[in-house]
């Protein structure tokens, strides 16, 4: 379906406080909405639930007559890409509501712990990290389609892969940021209230080492132990910590032999490594792969088997924050920026250099797990603080 093209009406008071209030009233409709989406699976590469919910979304949003592309991604689902037009035509460029459809959550998990509230506090897969946050781009954008006021066009996009990488949707992304002129991703607001204006990168390398087998007891010293080697290599990734500043690795998973009594021929790991936008990569990059192929002990090899990364967000602009800022003053809310070594879309366009700012969502804590949460309390000022924000920003 063609993306709408017809302006939106000048700001007015008026026009801003009907807007406000409006968002004021769903709250209802916005946990209604966000029930529905948390009880559908949709773990990554979990097609058919990535597209359950997109369908769930989209289907809210052109019901307020905003006109919806759905984007395929073979192998991962499908992206949402919708777009509000501004009421200024010498406006250039646009502003950018991200989001990210898929969980880190297995197919059966929301059968399993399906959502609930207790105590003003919503619990299920996915529930912060990151499906309120959908929830409440949709309603700001539908707020700016009913009323108006936004200077620029607003575009929202909703991707498929983010939590293992982004591995498809990464140049979907490139691609539909060109000209923007800032980015809010509505990842969840931090425990403090906070939104992010920072994040570091993250790499994960895989690698194995080869040893050679042999009987523990009746000829040891013709073997030669993979998992010795490993150990040796992980003390070695582990001191490169140390090397640069922000710079952080750690050998997370690892497993490797026969048995008990085989000097064990084969070892594995997976190594995690977050940086920041000051960090040398490339060098660091260089170091891991000099201490993974080095001959820790003699007849055994180490090779990497594959790599996949996110970019770090550099630091928000300081006029990103305060506009971000003001408008939470406006409606009651005090928040700043914070920085986190947790990995996000934000990184995509901010290496692009377009100013981009994190964790705009409702309140969460706790991703990832099953104490994860999100504070119902605070997805409609959320809300508001961003329809304020992009009003601003035009």
């Amino acid at each position: 379906m063609p993306l709408s093209t017809a302006p939106s009406s000048p700001p007015s008071p008026d026009a801003t406080a009907a807007a406000l209030q409006w968002l004021a009233e769903q709250a209802s409709a916005m946990q209604a909405l966000l029930q529905q989406v948390v009880d559908t699976d949709s773990g990554s590469g979990d097609v058919e639930g990535v597209q359950r919910v997109a369908a769930l979304l989209r289907a809210r949003l052109e019901a307020a007559g905003i006109a919806v592309q759905t984007l395929p991604e073979p192998g991962w689902g499908e992206c949402l890409l919708a777009r509000v037009p501004g009421h200024n035509p010498a406006a250039t460029g646009h502003l950018q509501l991200m989001g990210h459809m898929d969980t880190v959550f297995p197919r059966g998990t929301a059968a399993q712990r399906p959502f609930r509230v207790e105590a003003g506090r919503a619990y299920g897969p996915g529930v912060a990290d990151m499906k309120s946050g959908l929830v409440m781009n949709v309603f700001v954008l539908e707020a700016l389609a009913r009323f108006g006021g936004n200077a620029s066009p607003v575009q929202l996009f909703f991707s498929c892969d983010e939590e293992v990488g982004s591995p498809a949707c990464r140049g979907r992304i490139r691609e539909i940021s060109q000209g923007a002129r800032a980015v809010l991703n509505a990842e969840p607001g931090r425990i403090s209230g906070n939104v992010v204006n920072e994040r570091k990168g993250s790499y994960r390398i895989d690698f194995e080492v080869q040893g050679v087998a042999a009987h523990a007891g009746v000829n040891p010293q013709q073997g030669a132990s993979a998992i010795a080697a490993l150990a040796h290599k992980v003390l070695a990734l582990h001191a490169l910590t140390e090397a640069q500043p922000g710079l952080h690795l750690n050998v997370g998973f690892i497993e490797g032999g026969m048995a008990s009594n085989v000097v064990a021929p084969l070892a594995k790991a997976h190594l995690d490594i977050r940086y920041t936008a000051e960090n040398n990569l490339e060098h660091a990059l260089e170091q891991v792969r000099a201490v993974i192929e080095a001959e820790h002990l003699p007849r055994t090899q180490g090779r990497i088997t594959a790599m996949t990364g996110t970019l770090p967000m550099a630091r928000t602009p300081d006029a990103l924050l305060q506009a971000y800022r003001r408008s939470a003053a406006q409606v009651g809310f005090e928040v700043d920026g914070e920085f986190t070594g947790g990995a996000a879309d934000s990184g995509i366009t901010s290496s692009m250099g377009i100013p981009s700012l994190c964790a705009v969502g409702p309140v969460g804590g706790y991703p990832h797990s099953e104490r994860e949460f999100c504070d119902l309390t605070t997805f409609v000022p959320r809300a508001q603080a961003l329809l304020l924000t992009l009003q601003a920003l035009g």
